[in-house]
């Protein structure tokens, strides 16, 4: 192999496709460190705000960074690519109605740079990818043919392994994957990685890096799946699924994960189908494991229809719409899925409270306070274990009906859902999630 490091220049210039919960923190990361990057993305609204220097996620630290950097002139954003050293595609990779990829993200930010790529330029796709995607989309997509990958221009997967919450801290301490499509792109792109990331960057080929992502994903699933049916299944049988796992996990071996109203956000309830759809007749138990998950929150809605319809025109409380605690994230979201479909169902008013949300989000959900929404419902529903849901007195409850999903609530008045349901029911009876 010839020597790379020095046939090819330090890169001095990034070009982003997509300034989403990805996207933007690695452009502020990478401004910071003194590359000039220059941050693309679709909607106007979101390019007109990072070029005034604010945000439009919620993510700890993160205004502060893209202000500093727009004020040094380290970040610009535009809804247009450049040329650039190096190009990160960090778009959405949603799924469509039969489960299947849906890649017209990444088809659409890899055309949109082909004409800015030249000679000596890094392709790195960030987005979370079918296996194969970097090999048979981003290449002929991205790459113009007089090119040739591995040579002139080199091309790799490298996942993003973030937590929201903690995007800015974990995107440069976490260990990294660099998965090019040859050796020669995996040593150059892994080079360009050590400069940002303290974590180890582990090299290996581009379909292992996407497997590999998918992978922990998955793994993560079927360990939640395993929780979600256990909690229906201790329901059924009269138990506190709270408690049995709770002494499950006295056991020196078991470490059973807490149940909740399902699985959302894009990577845990998304990742799973790619795997499902790239290996039909090797993935029964991811298959089954997302089955449980996406049962879950009708689970919920026919706990709290049930005890809706014993009360003459009830008030239905819902705390939390984001799909995990104190995020602004609702994308597959099963609280707001539940909110939704309780809803429709029309057995009484629904309110729902969220400190990240707002008419944006939740397009038809009716948003209060929290303090309304306590005074007026007599079923209250916790489904997101928001901060301040989880800290809220109990003594607040008494007199209402509780469904607590997440198991934060460790004092009466607990709900009880099997006909004693009595508004001044103080009974100790902790539902299933």
């Amino acid at each position: 192999m010839p020597n790379l490091n020095s046939e090819i220049s330090t890169p001095k210039s990034i070009c982003i496709m997509g300034l989403g919960y990805i996207g933007l923190p690695t452009a502020a990361i990478l401004a910071r460190k003194g590359y000039d990057v220059h941050g693309v993305d679709v909607r106007v609204e979101v390019v007109e705000k990072i070029n005034r220097g604010e945000i439009h996620i919620h993510e700890p630290g993160l205004g502060e960074l893209v202000e500093e950097v727009v004020r040094a002139g380290k970040l610009q954003a535009s809804t247009t690519p450049r040329e650039a050293d190096v190009f990160f595609i960090c778009v959405p990779t949603p799924f469509n109605a039969d489960k299947s990829p849906d890649l017209s993200y990444v088809r659409a930010a890899s055309e949109a740079v082909r004409p800015y790529v030249r000679q000596g330029n890094l392709v790195i796709l960030e987005s979370t990818s079918p296996p194969k995607t970097t090999q048979e989309t981003v290449v002929p997509l991205a790459i113009p043919e007089h090119l040739q990958v591995g040579k002139d221009v080199f091309v790799a997967y490298c996942p993003e392994r973030v937590l929201p919450g903690r995007i800015l801290i974990e995107a440069v301490e976490n260990d990294r994957i660099v998965g090019g499509v040859t050796p020669a792109c995996t040593q150059l792109v892994q080079k360009f990685y050590e400069t940002f990331v303290t974590g180890a960057v582990l090299p290996t080929t581009a379909v292992a890096a996407e497997i590999t992502k998918l992978a922990e994903n998955a793994f993560r699933d079927v360990n939640i799946a395993y929780a979600n049916e256990l909690s229906m299944l201790a329901d059924d049988l009269g138990a506190d699924p709270f408690e049995v796992i709770e002494l499950a996990n006295r056991h020196p071996r078991v470490n059973i994960l807490r149940p909740g109203p399902g699985v959302g956000g894009h990577c845990i309830s998304v990742d799973p189908w790619f795997l499902a759809h790239a290996a039909p007749n090797h993935s029964s138990l991811i298959k089954t494991a997302r089955m449980v998950n996406d049962s879950k929150p009708q689970f919920v809605v026919d706990k709290v229809l049930k005890l809706a319809r014993e009360i003459e025109s009830p008030v239905i409380g819902c705390l939390g719409l984001a799909y995990k605690p104190d995020v602004d994230d609702f994308r597959e979201s099963p609280s707001l899925e539940i909110v939704i479909q309780l809803q429709k169902a029309c057995v009484g008013e629904v309110l729902a409270c969220d400190p990240y949300a707002g008419p944006m989000h939740c397009s038809g959900v009716t948003l209060v306070s929290l303090e309304e929404l306590l005074r007026q419902s007599d079923i209250v529903l916790l489904l997101t274990d928001h901060k301040p849901f989880c800290e809220l007195p109990v003594n607040l409850l008494q007199g209402k009906q509780v469904i607590d999903t997440r198991g934060v609530w460790k004092e009466e008045p607990r709900v009880v859902l099997h006909g004693e349901n009595s508004r001044e029911s103080n009974r100790a009876w902790p539902p299933a999630a």
